[in-house]
């Protein structure tokens, strides 16, 4: 058999044995795309298919996408990793660390030991949490009443630290911050930053913060895990007014175009003659970014939202710039090195610079790191390496 058909038959598999409504995956190597393939629907239960042009929210595979267009200053001396991040960015001078809750229910607060950088929000070491992957920080919104990420507003990022700017790692709220950053420094808005500097030159013409009318009729719905295990279809509410746009999870787009974004990373910063990052930037941003600190599983403090999550257990993580990174091979025959992340809507990708391919795979299903569509996700790589 094929690979071709191996990948067909394991993406309508997972459609027919309910680990995902519907599904888009890709593979490419540095000269185009070896792999696009699709099965099940857009909309469960409405005859809708899923095609491998079929739109998404990307969610967090957003986050190395701003890392690109953050590096891309950084190379220009406009940004500089070490900085204190208040040199770009007032809000973030003087960061507090959240200490515990008195016997009122009240935060208790104490001045950081040191200041946020950069690098810091990079890499999840700022100690920025994100409010599902902390219950200490969820139990601070309830407290203080302060709006939330749904909210669009930019008081939302305006949360305590839960340890000391590089202490340790936590997924948290650093890349939208960086997304920030980048607006202060360029004076433009995020969406048209990206648009000039990345997606207009790699030629990502379905991505962006907004879905153009067109991408719209190709936009898959969202699904809900229930709890017999079927899915039903909703829609996520939208904030009224968006005073910012998320470099760490707002992104729409369809795998077509992230796979170009992954071919630039394979070649060094170059897609079809048109570079935008260095070669050098890029290794950078493919190796440890945080020292002795290591990347630790997470654990959801919203069940609904976010399952438990652990990429590759047992294998040692570090991060880039703006990457998960398996220290060592993993059992399927991926080298060390390789570059992963997510979107908590169950979106995945991987770039293994080691062997030149990168692969993609795309859903629309909460919560993120749902058993059965990681699960199909992780038998989607695997299927590679063993083909």
């Amino acid at each position: 058999m094929n690979m071709k058909q191996r990948l067909d038959d394991l993406l309508a598999a997972g459609v027919k044995n309910g680990h995902v409504p519907g599904v888009v995956a890709a593979l490419v190597d540095k000269n185009g795309v070896t792999y696009l393939g699709s099965a099940g629907e857009r909309t469960i239960g409405t005859g809708d298919v899923m095609t491998t042009d079929t739109v998404g929210a990307i969610a967090s595979m957003t986050k190395a996408i701003t890392g690109a267009a953050v590096m891309q200053l950084v190379e220009q001396g406009r940004l500089d990793l070490d900085a204190p991040a208040e040199t770009y960015c007032a809000e973030l001078a003087s960061p507090q660390v959240l200490e515990g809750f008195d016997d009122a229910g009240q935060p208790i607060l104490r001045d950081a030991r040191s200041q946020v950088t950069l690098r810091n929000l990079l890499t999840h070491t700022s100690g920025y949490a994100y409010d599902f992957t902390d219950p200490s920080l969820d139990k601070w919104f309830q407290a203080t009443d302060a709006p939330r990420m749904s909210t669009g507003r930019v008081a939302s990022l305006n949360t305590p630290l839960m340890f000391d700017p590089g202490a340790k790692w936590l997924y948290g709220i650093g890349i939208d911050w960086a997304g920030i950053i980048l607006e202060r420094v360029t004076k433009s808005k995020l969406g048209d930053y990206f648009a000039e500097h990345l997606f207009e030159p790699l030629g990502m013409n379905d991505t962006g913060f907004t879905c153009t009318p067109n991408m719209l009729e190709r936009k898959a719905a969202l699904h809900l895990r229930t709890p017999d295990s079927s899915f039903m279809s909703f829609q996520m509410p939208l904030a009224e007014n968006h005073e910012f746009e998320s470099g760490g999870g707002g992104l729409f787009s369809t795998m077509s175009d992230y796979t170009r974004f992954m071919r630039m990373i394979l070649n060094d910063g170059e897609f079809e003659g048109n570079r935008v990052l260095g070669a050098e930037t890029v290794a950078q941003m493919a190796t440890n970014n945080m020292g002795d600190i290591r990347v630790t599983g997470l654990k959801s403090a919203n069940p609904a939202f976010f399952s438990d999550a652990d990429f590759y257990p047992g294998i040692p993580k570090t991060w880039g710039l703006s990457f998960l990174i398996n220290e060592e091979p993993l059992p399927n025959g991926c080298p060390a090195g390789a570059l992963t992340w997510a979107g908590a809507f169950n979106s995945y990708f991987w770039i293994d610079r080691t062997t030149g391919i990168a692969g993609c795979y795309m859903s629309q299903v909460l919560p993120f790191f749902d058993a059965g569509t990681s699960g199909h996700f992780f038998d989607f790589q695997n299927a590679v390496y063993t083909s």
